[in-house]
């Protein structure tokens, strides 16, 4: 038996997202709704299993027609919405097996610092002028979550003229000390590309990519930070040198040499997040960073970045952080479990000797 209130069968499962404090809402014909809590997928067993209309009849009430017709000639479909001032979500929609399949992720509010208990020193990469800052991870991690903080931290602070590109706009900002300008793509913007070229002509001084998808994007934003402007943005990448080679890989052979020496030059830092399971309930994040010195930079230019884990253990005095030494004061504070900082270690033969 198919819905019989679309409108409603939303409010109810918003609900429930809400007073469970999950972070994902999933959707899809022949299967209950089922939402993530503290990384765990759980079925929402009082519900009815939806038929193939059902998702099509909650699709509609979440976006425009035009973007159901997209949908319908088999393409996929990003979104946000916001529900009674009370949540705020990404959604993207698709065709699985002639079905639509919702995919909806629970946007939190802009937090601080220490709320997200994210390291200060990210705080001096707000302050900078100019410059390229990455926060890359896997898919679920909270990079966005992490942009914004940094963004509120700028127009809080500083006296500026940002610019948002994103695919949808997530977190919506107040403005504070600064202007800012969210362009939405596909809506206010025909591309990332595209977006990013404009900014040249709009007076702007730091500059949100949402992520950084083809090499057009990425050159774009690596000449606006090498140009006086500040340029954040994310990566679906592990760790710093996994980031650098990304970059760089995703352009012709002939050009890799001028992407590394830009790199060099205009890069501030990387920084890499995981969200670890909480023995306190919840989830904490570990991280790494790499900042830009000029030890890094020779590195970066040389094409050397296999030497940039051993620089990131190395120079702690710097104010670089190693992943598994963010791991580690996790487990000796007793936040996490050793089991688990081990499961999320990128290197754990070295994690077992730093315990």
């Amino acid at each position: 038996m198919s819905i019989k209130n679309a409108k409603k069968e939303i409010e109810d499962l918003f609900e429930t997202l809400i007073s469970q404090s999950g972070s994902d809402l999933h959707l899809s014909s022949g299967r209950q709704p089922f939402i993530r809590v503290d990384g765990e997928l759980i079925p929402l067993a009082d519900r009815e299993i939806y038929e193939r209309v059902d998702t099509l009849n909650i699709l509609s009430e979440l976006v425009t027609k035009e973007k159901i017709d997209k949908l319908q000639n088999n393409e996929e479909v990003d979104f946000s919405y916001d529900y009674q001032d009370k949540l705020r979500l990404r959604g993207n929609a698709y065709i699985q097996q002639g079905s639509i399949s919702i995919a909806l992720r629970a946007i939190q509010k802009v937090k601080t610092f220490e709320d997200l208990k994210l390291p200060k020193v990210l705080k001096h990469f707000t302050a900078q002028q100019q410059g390229f800052f990455l926060v890359v991870g896997p898919v679920g991690v909270g990079k966005s979550t992490t942009l914004a903080t940094m963004i509120d931290e700028i127009n809080e602070n500083r006296k500026e003229h940002i610019v948002t590109i994103e695919n949808p706009i997530e977190h919506i900002f107040v403005e504070k000390n600064s202007i800012i300008d969210q362009r939405e793509v596909g809506r206010d913007t025909a591309t990332f590309d595209s977006g990013m070229k404009a900014v040249f002509r709009q007076d702007i001084d730091v500059i949100m990519v949402g992520e950084m998808r083809t090499p057009e994007t990425i050159a774009t934003a690596v000449t606006a930070a090498e140009t006086g402007h500040l340029v954040l943005s994310t990566l679906h990448t592990n760790n710093a040198a996994q980031t650098i080679d990304r970059i760089v890989d995703s352009f012709p052979a002939v050009q890799q040499d001028q992407i590394r020496a830009q790199l060099a030059g205009s890069l501030l830092g990387i920084f890499s997040q995981r969200l670890i399971p909480s023995l306190e309930g919840g989830r904490v994040p570990a991280y790494e960073l790499l900042i830009n010195t000029p030890a890094v930079s020779n590195i970066i230019r040389d094409g050397r970045t296999h030497e940039l884990d051993t620089i990131i253990e190395t120079s702690s005095s710097e104010g670089m952080i190693s992943l598994n030494r963010s791991l580690l004061e996790l487990v000796r504070n007793g936040s996490i479990s050793q089991e688990d900082a081990l499961d999320y270690s990128l290197r754990p033969e070295e994690f077992k000797k730093l315990m």
